[in-house]
Formats: structure tokens, sequence, C-alpha cells
């Protein structure tokens, strides 16, 4: 199935950091109760939400050497969690982030193919490897693949779900490659979708025609310039012709993330997205983005002043400790850092805001409305994955209130066209590789 008709989707986000107002709920558990998730699940299908889609981690995330308790730092099993999602809504996609880099193929895909199954055809992989030691050693694995081998062990996994996939029940899959020689049998009948599909999560290469977001608190963050179709040509097909890497035109979709806050005016919509910033970029959490650097306790630090004048305690990381990604070179994270907040006198929070500013719609439901159907003419984007500002009711504002203002533009559907996520993205029906 496919079709030419612009639409705009949403995916509800549930990524890590400080994302969620952590104080708004009594239990900070109840981020892991299922309860909370079953609230978010049937809010984002009565918006007719595309999907909902979970980050993962393989390790808990860790603070100066503790597990971090400001932010989310851990996940239910998401194909567990997936399959009770399923059974409480109708017509909602779930798309699970799942790493190649520590899973076998034959488990992985029988168990996505599960859930595929019982969803009646309602899921999605998001695929991810990871690229440190530290999370390896979680599963007593010290050493972790270069880059470019990473992503060619994910590729020849990719493979292998998807010739188990696409062969028949109990079908023998037979495969020889550089990082897998295995012979499986295929458990369960195809998928009624023909298979899960893929939610690549790779960044835009250098030259994508992406913009800074503008600064917290304007009308609608500028995350994506209209020239961003320059992203979809370069993927798929000319109309007279395929193109770059031979995808047809329709089998691609544009997800960036973004969260959206709105309001009865401009200005409430801003006063309400930095009431939100201030509850969640709390002096605490601008702090341990710079103690993540430095590998110290700076608790004595302002985050209104500059940064430490002490050096960080290594010159080398080799383990990724949490939410702040160091590149692994902390005495070279911080000079340069150092010069940043030099030439453009910034203090420790505004360059912490600098460096995690995020796309957001932030205006009015109309204005924003406005906005996102101006992107999704000029074809810069298909969808958004929207990130909730709580648990379970962070998708209620932008159901009852932008949604309707989506339809009345002719830009986002009245009704779920089909029964599977791949139906209700609008993509192409999957030809089966040979088994």
């Amino acid at each position: 199935m496919s079709t030419s008709r612009r639409e705009l989707h949403f995916a509800g986000f549930f990524p890590f950091g400080p994302h969620y107002d952590w104080s708004a709920r009594e239990d900070p558990y109840d981020y892991y109760d299922v309860e909370s998730y079953v609230g978010l699940a049937r809010s984002a299908e009565r918006g007719l939400f595309s999907a909902l889609f979970l980050g993962d981690s393989q390790r808990l995330r860790e603070h100066l050497g503790r597990v971090n308790d400001s932010v989310v730092t851990g996940r239910p099993d998401q194909l567990v969690l997936f399959a009770h999602l399923a059974a409480r809504t109708r017509h909602l996609g779930f798309v699970a982030t799942l790493n190649t880099t520590f899973s076998d193929p034959v488990e992985l895909a029988a168990r996505v193919a599960t859930v595929d199954r019982l969803s009646g055809g309602r899921v999605g992989w998001n695929l991810v490897t990871t690229e440190n030691a530290w999370t390896g050693a979680n599963f007593r694995r010290g050493g972790y693949l270069p880059a470019a081998e990473r992503y060619r062990h994910a590729e020849e996994h990719l493979a292998v779900a998807q010739r188990i996939w696409d062969a028949d029940p109990g079908a023998e899959v037979r495969h020889s490659g550089a990082h897998y020689d295995l012979v499986a049998r295929t458990p369960l009948p195809r998928s009624v979708q023909g298979r899960p599909v893929l939610f690549p999560g790779r960044r835009v290469r250098r030259g994508a025609r992406f913009r800074r977001p503008a600064r917290r608190g304007g009308s609608s963050a500028r995350y994506l310039d209209l020239d961003a179709v320059d992203l979809r040509s370069r993927t798929t097909c000319a109309p007279d012709g395929c193109v770059a890497h031979g995808r047809p035109a329709d089998s691609l979709r544009i997800f960036p993330a973004a969260s959206i806050t709105l309001g009865d005016t401009e200005a409430e919509a801003r006063e309400k997205a930095e009431w939100f910033h201030r509850r969640t970029w709390t002096d605490r959490m601008v702090v341990s983005v710079v103690e993540a650097v430095w590998g110290r306790d700076l608790s004595w630090l302002d985050p209104d002043g500059p940064l430490p004048d002490v050096d960080p305690v290594s010159a080398e990381q080799t383990r990724t400790h949490g939410v702040v990604n160091t590149r692994d070179r902390p005495l070279e994270t911080a000079a340069r850092w150092r010069r940043i907040t030099a030439d453009e006198g910034l203090t420790v929070r505004q360059l912490v805001d600098r460096l995690n500013a995020s796309a957001a719609f932030v205006g009015t439901p109309g204005g924003v409305a406005d906005r996102l159907t101006e992107y999704v003419h000029a074809g810069a984007l298909d969808g958004i994955n929207l990130t909730p500002q709580s648990v379970p009711d962070g998708f209620d504002d932008v159901v009852d209130r932008l949604v309707p203002e989506l339809q009345a533009r002719g830009v986002y559907r009245t009704r779920y066209p089909g029964t599977t996520l791949r139906e209700n993205l609008g993509l192409r029906d999957v030809v089966a590789q040979d088994a």
C-alpha cells in the first residue's frame, strides 16, 4: 500500500534524559508502572498517532559511579510491554529500540515476530548499535566493534532477521557471513504486514541542511529548514527513476523528534515552555552535565557562573556513563566548552542550554498547526516523534487542541486507514527475500 497524499503523523516518543517533570508525580516509579504506559498508549490512539516509540538502554545510566537518580535510567523490556499494550489498543503501532551489538539475530527475530503476530502487524524496530565497552560489560563482554565493523555487523544481523521473517513457517534458513554462520527455522507465519517496519535512528550526515533550533521560547523552533527535502532526495528515487540508494519515493518517512507546547496565546505558550524547562533542567541537572565531563563532584559550582577552573580528572574516558556523551575525550571537551563560553559570554546554564537545545514547537494550536502544515507541504517531514512532558497525560493537550487544527487544514487523518503499522504509515508492501 502507498499514498501520495501528504499528511502529518505523530509517534509518541519516550526517550531518556530530563524530558519529564519528575516532581509532578509523588512516586517516580510511576514512570515504570504499566498503567502509565497504558494511559499514554490510549491517549495516543485517541489522537490517531501512528505509533508509540520507546528508547532503550542496555545498562542503567550512571553518574559519578552511581546509578543516575535524576533522570529515567531504565526501561521495562519493550517487547514484553508492547505485548501487553497491544491487548489494550486496536490500531496504535509499537516501535521497540532493539540493539544488535549484544543480541542474537535468531532469538531477536523470533521475539519481534511474536509480538508483531500477536498485535496483528503493529510492530516496528528501531535498529541501533552500541559503541562502548561499558555497556558490553553488562553482557560479560569487555570489548566492542569499531564503528565501521559495528554497522556491517548490524546489517548482517538485520539480514538474518529479515530472511527468517520472510520464510514460510518451519522453513530452514541458512546463513553464512562474516559474523554469523547458522541454520535456523522460522517459528511463525509471516506477519500480516509482511515484516516489522524499520525505524533506523542514524544521525543525518554532515551536509544535510538542518538548522539549529531557535532560541528557547520562540514561537516555533526551526529545527528543520524547508531545504531538508534534500535529505529525502538523497535517499529515495526521482520521479523518472531511482537514484542515490534506490528507495522508491514512497518507501521512506522522515520523523524528527520534537516537543510541542501549546497556549491560548503566544506569550502563554512561551511561559509554559520556560516553566517546564526550569522544572526539568534544575540546578542539579545543569551541574551534572559538567560533572559528567569533569569526572568529579562539582556540587559547589554556580550554574549561573563560569565553568570550573580545574581540569577534568582524566584525559581519556573509555566508558559511557550516561546521558552526556563526552566523546571519550574530557580534556578536549572541556577546552572546547571553555572556548564557547569565552567567545559567546555564556554561563554554565546557558552553555548547557545551548548544548542540549532540541526541536520544540511553541505557540497557539493554530500557529503550531500552520507551521507544521508548512513543513508537510514542503516535504520536509512526514511526522514528529513527539516527546511527552509528563506521564500518563503528556499527549492530551496535542490530541485535544492541536490534532483538530491539523485536521481542519487537511494534513492529519480523521481515522486510521488500516490495521497494521505499515498501512497506517502509508508504506508500500514488502517483497520477501529468497530464503
